[in-house]
């Protein structure tokens, strides 16, 4: 399986080393590819799963550059943050999730990542050493169920969170995240998930 990660940010770095430690080849996609990124389209192509580690913002943008990622699991890690991160610019008819499925409409778009700060990452994917959890929420059950494989491989809890209409509770979690991490002061090291799931 190889899994195509565009963006190179902390995002970006830390879970391609933790699906390179878990067996899957990794590449990194970039607007300014060189020394090991390369460019957007050319990710994209060698991929079967593409995790989208860009700002909502640009989305439109990596996808126009990677040819709607016509044919690839497309995995929407985005938040549709306000520029002071102090809430969501959409959520209650429509997500970030949906709006990049009608952008890619060729593509089997996955939401998933949303929830978890890059710090928690870089830890190896645990939080007082429990592996943190990743929401996923699709309407291609297939498209899921391997996203699922693979980032179970790579040492997450998994659940499964319905329909890529669902993305509008994800996107609304992964904000009260923010807010609990960086408005009220518990920072980064916090995650969350369902006790019993």
């Amino acid at each position: 399986m190889t899994i195509a990660i565009i963006g190179s940010g902390h995002m970006s770095k830390a879970l391609s080393a933790l699906y390179a430690a878990s067996g899957e080849h990794v590449v990194i996609g970039s607007r300014n590819p060189g020394n090991g990124v390369q460019s957007i389209a050319d990710a994209a192509a060698a991929a079967d799963i593409v995790l989208l580690a860009v700002p909502y913002h640009a989305a439109a943008e990596t996808i126009a550059a990677a040819n709607g990622f016509k044919g690839k699991i497309l995995v929407d890690m985005t938040n549709p943050l306000k520029p002071d991160f102090s809430g969501i610019t959409i959520g209650f008819s429509t997500s970030a999730a949906e709006e990049i499925a009608k952008l890619a409409p060729e593509a089997q778009v996955v939401k998933g990542f949303n929830t978890i700060f890059a710090s928690i990452l870089a830890n190896g994917g645990k939080v007082a050493g429990q592996p943190v959890t990743v929401f996923l929420a699709g309407d291609d059950a297939e498209a899921v169920a391997q996203v699922e494989a693979v980032t179970a491989r790579a040492g997450f809890k998994v659940i499964k969170s319905g329909p890529l209409a669902n993305a509008r509770h994800l996107e609304a979690l992964g904000m009260l995240n923010i807010a609990l991490g960086y408005h009220l002061g518990h920072g980064t090291d916090i995650a969350p998930t369902f006790v019993g799931l």
